[in-house]
């Protein structure tokens, strides 16, 4: 997008074209504005059209044009963080309304792809968190424990059982959740922006939003060429927020994070890897990711940006590093290349922010935009239509803070993913 190949590589190449939109021009009205055409905003203005509501997105550039046309195309149940820890941050109320949320949320993907028709390459085959050494196979383990004690259907392998699924003995385990699995993250974003304005939706694009003012209960949200009014604002932009929330982007550190692909591998060789199509990443610190996409291409991917000093050297990591995962794959080239950034948040968890009156969003997935961008976009939608009180949602409503230092802890990941990859042996 843009004339940027590193922006969406491999995904702009095989994904469905997006809904025939334009950029907003004049006077309108509706019943809610949703800022953003990522997984949250489609799904909310999806819930909310559905349900016969008015309601018009605003994009900057494109639908899916930020973490969710870019990302690794993992849809995991859960966050990052233990799942425990979501009642001990959050407290036990909103911790367990988020854990029953977001551990439904793969789920919720699903059934929307279902219903929608959304051509996306889902393959519905479960993850596989690949343990590195005795401590991953600890970290799994205590992973497990804790989301069976809330019947979920996971289960660690040994590493006989993860190499036969893999394709490799690089692992001493893995945990595999059988709620996951894979899909094209950019043919996801566009099937969800067909299904909106099919639903009714208004969906303008090339139209950033540069400012917004409240009369007599009416937010006014302007672009340069135009102006929706209406008496809800969703603000869905999250790690590619620019404009009047820009507090959004200054409330978050950014963790690059790039994907590799490479040319479609031979039958006998994708036969070796992957066999039953689940999607993989590890747990190391600088962690990796990999999976197959629909056309036989093997997309690996970990922490670092595509620019400057980093495009050689993570290049030249994923190369060293995929042949010691997989030596049978040989000397097959890396085909498309592209990176986006993660907004991460102090506690590792996604925020609920109430900028205004009747102005809201979720922002801050941390890496994992799918499945809870898809759940608490729905979630949007009924706070909308009043059919979930502010008390009744899964976030109670958090202040905007800024973190310390930003810009040097920035620095510090991108810098120091590149110093991870230049002399990483891996295992």
């Amino acid at each position: 997008m843009q004339n940027d190949p590193r922006s969406h590589g491999l995904y702009e190449k095989t994904a469905p074209p997006p809904p025939v939109t334009s950029p907003l021009k004049g006077e309108a009205r509706a019943e809610a504005v949703v800022v953003g055409a990522g997984y949250t905003g489609l799904s909310a203005a999806l819930h909310l059209a559905e349900k016969g509501v008015k309601v018009t997105v605003l994009e900057a550039v494109e639908a899916g044009f930020g973490a969710s046309g870019r990302n690794s195309g993992l849809v995991n149940a859960g966050m990052w963080v233990m799942p425990e820890n979501l009642p001990g941050v959050l407290g036990k109320e909103h911790g367990d309304r988020m854990l029953a949320l977001l551990g439904n949320g793969p789920a919720l993907v699903w059934e929307m792809i279902d219903r929608h028709g959304i051509a996306c390459e889902d393959v519905r085959k479960g993850t596989l968190h690949c343990a590195v050494g005795e401590q991953g196979l600890r970290d799994i383990r205590e992973r497990q424990r804790q989301w069976k004690a809330w019947g979920a259907p996971v289960e660690v392998l040994d590493g006989g059982e993860t190499a036969r699924r893999i394709g490799t003995s690089a692992y001493t385990g893995s945990l595999l959740d059988l709620r996951a699995g894979t899909l094209q993250p950019l043919a996801y974003a566009r099937g969800l922006a067909h299904a909106a304005v099919k639903a009714g939706a208004t969906l303008h694009t090339q139209s950033p939003v540069i400012s917004t003012e409240e009369a007599k209960g009416q937010w006014t949200v302007r672009t340069a060429a135009g102006a929706v009014t209406a008496p809800w604002v969703i603000v869905a932009t999250d790690a590619y927020t620019h404009g009047p929330w820009g507090e959004i982007r200054r409330e978050q550190i950014h963790l690059p994070y790039f994907n590799l692909s490479t040319a479609p591998l031979s039958d006998n060789i994708r036969k070796s890897i992957l066999p039953g199509g689940e999607g993989c990443w590890d747990t190391k610190e600088v962690l990796s990711s990999f999976r197959f996409d629909a056309g036989g291409r093997l997309i690996f991917g970990s922490v670092g940006a595509l620019r400057g000093t980093g495009t050689a050297i993570h290049r030249a990591w994923a190369r060293r590093a995929l042949h010691r995962i997989f030596p049978q794959i040989g000397d097959v080239p890396f085909e498309t290349e592209w990176y986006g950034m993660i907004g991460m948040t102090d506690n590792h968890l996604p925020k609920f922010h109430r900028f205004a009156r009747n102005v809201v969003g979720f922002c801050g997935y941390n890496g994992r935009g799918i499945a809870p961008g898809t759940v608490l976009g729905r979630v949007l939608a009924r706070h909308v239509l009043g059919e979930i009180d502010e008390a009744g949602l899964p976030l109670a409503v958090t202040p905007l803070e800024r973190p310390s230092f930003p810009a040097v802890r920035e620095a510090y990941y991108e810098v120091g993913a590149q110093v991870a990859h230049l002399v990483d042996s891996r295992f």
